[in-house]
């Protein structure tokens, strides 16, 4: 898919290489929507990955003097998930980012991947829209900042230069007298490309009149919008129900939707309208948390930051080999430079346990432990394994002993064809690192990007309900 694969220890060393290579090149983090464009054609001409994942500190959310968040590349859904910066100071683009794919997908997919691949679609770019986000983009030849609304020029089409990389993503963090929200339409409850999105956000006064308003609607028009005339409308009103039926009226106006496969134009309108006075009639009701969990299942582990490789600008092609520590053993692999990790597992390592069922990220039947984190390895390019340890369904027994977890798929028959359960059997080992006796809602969330086409799902939430149940003697 690719020819050239570089992993960097120093932010120079990517610029470089971007300066030198320029369209041929892409930056990867996450990779999960990379790979699939690639391998789709939908990025054409690309010959050279340069992996940032090893670089340090570029995995942080911080908040700065003057009271501004700052996002850099390396921050993955799950971390914003997670934070209880985000959280308490930027609620819409939490919920925003609990949206995206599954468990597996947010451990890899970073925010700035998903700003970069520019979809009016992308869940994040929403409430970051709404947020007046600014992104650093840095070159050789220094760098600028652009305010998120002047990012995009088109659907899938940005200002990024081929030799900058995004380094930043920073915006306000909100007042005490600041509510917002992020509503999803999708045409599932899980792993669903938005029909429409929408962020709101208000800043109330002492009498709950509005001060000010911002509202933004994805998946409407060819970029992400915002709707400012029923921003203006609202400063001086209270959220009554005259005052929000009218605004969402007014946010109507600013759609400008296309009939696709998942919805027609005038469905879309429909719903922004819906959409608009939902999150409006939360955020009166304090109630603009919605479903969000306080804690959310990540599926993440410890995850380490993987250790630097030696050497400046570690390229890895067809002349060199891939070294890797799977399920305790080391393996020396050729000629997998240009391959998934999943390929590499089954073809190259020899451990076909590891099922491909959709090669996209839908399935979930590829999930094994990268670093400590659940992952969908259908979507990690294979060099990305190079000096890191993995897990796959042939580690999961202990000292030869069945995990508990496959010890109660067999007790409650929860299996049928068995071609997914590689897959639920990883996800549930790492849920139950992560909460050793998790609740029903916990063991959904941590199954939400496993499909089974056999079982109907009862028989595998009882068996991860019965390896959930505390073992007489033992915490």
């Amino acid at each position: 898919m690719w020819h050239h694969y570089y992993t960097v220890n120093t932010l120079d060393e990517a610029l470089h290489l971007l300066a030198q290579q320029r369209e041929k090149a892409r930056i990867v983090a996450g990779a999960t929507d990379l790979i699939i464009e690639i391998d789709r054609g939908v990025r054409k001409g690309i010959e050279t990955l340069i992996d940032i994942t090893r670089l340090p500190d570029l995995d942080k959310i911080t908040l700065d003097e003057a009271g501004w968040i700052h996002l850099v590349p390396l921050v993955t859904h799950n971390q914003c998930v997670a934070s209880s910066l985000i959280q308490a100071r930027a609620l819409p683009l939490a919920q925003a980012c609990w949206e995206v794919g599954a468990p597996q997908i947010r451990n890899r997919a970073t925010v700035a991947g998903n700003l970069i691949t520019a979809s009016p679609a992308n869940d994040t770019i929403t409430p970051l829209m709404a947020l007046d986000a600014v992104v650093t983009l840095v070159s050789v030849n220094g760098q600028r900042r652009v305010p998120l609304r002047e990012f995009y020029t088109g659907v899938r089409r940005t200002v990024l230069q081929p030799d900058e990389m995004l380094i930043d993503i920073t915006f306000p963090a909100l007042q005490p007298s600041e509510r917002g929200m992020f509503i999803k339409l999708g045409l599932r409850r899980a792993q669903a490309i938005s029909v429409v999105d929408i962020a709101v956000l208000v800043d109330l006064d002492q009498t709950q009149t509005v001060k000010s308003a911002r509202i933004a609607l994805g998946s409407v028009a060819p970029t992400i919008v915002r709707a400012a005339d029923a921003e203006t409308y609202l400063i001086g009103q209270t959220l009554t129900p005259e005052v929000i039926e009218q605004v969402g009226i007014l946010a109507q106006n600013a759609a400008r939707p296309i009939d696709d496969i998942r919805a027609p134009a005038e469905y879309r309108i429909d719903m922004v309208k819906v959409i608009t006075k939902r999150a409006l009639r939360a955020i009166a009701a304090g109630q603009e948390r919605g479903l969000l969990p306080t804690q959310p299942i990540t599926l993440g582990g410890p995850e380490p930051q993987p250790q630097p490789l030696a050497g400046v600008g570690n390229q890895q092609d067809a002349e060199t080999t891939i070294h890797t520590t799977i399920n305790g053993r080391e393996y020396t692999l050729a000629h997998a430079h240009d391959k998934t990790l999943l390929r590499l597992l089954r073809e190259d390592a020899e451990l076909p346990g590891t099922k491909e069922g959709c090669a996209e990220g839908e399935c979930g039947a590829c999930t094994v432990f990268l670093d400590g984190a659940a992952v969908m390895s259908c979507m990690v390019p294979a060099p990305r394994a190079h000096n890191a340890q993995i897990i796959t369904i042939e580690g999961l027994a202990i000292e030869g002993a069945p995990h508990r977890l496959q010890a109660a798929f067999v007790t409650e028959a929860a299996v049928q064809c068995g071609y997914c359960t590689p897959g639920f059997l990883m996800a549930g080992a790492k849920l139950l690192e992560e909460r050793p006796h998790p609740d029903k809602s916990e063991i959904q969330q941590a199954i939400t990007g496993n499909l089974c086409r056999c079982t109907g799902y009862y028989k595998i939430l009882a068996a991860f309900e019965k390896a959930s149940q505390p073992v007489a003697g033992h915490e």
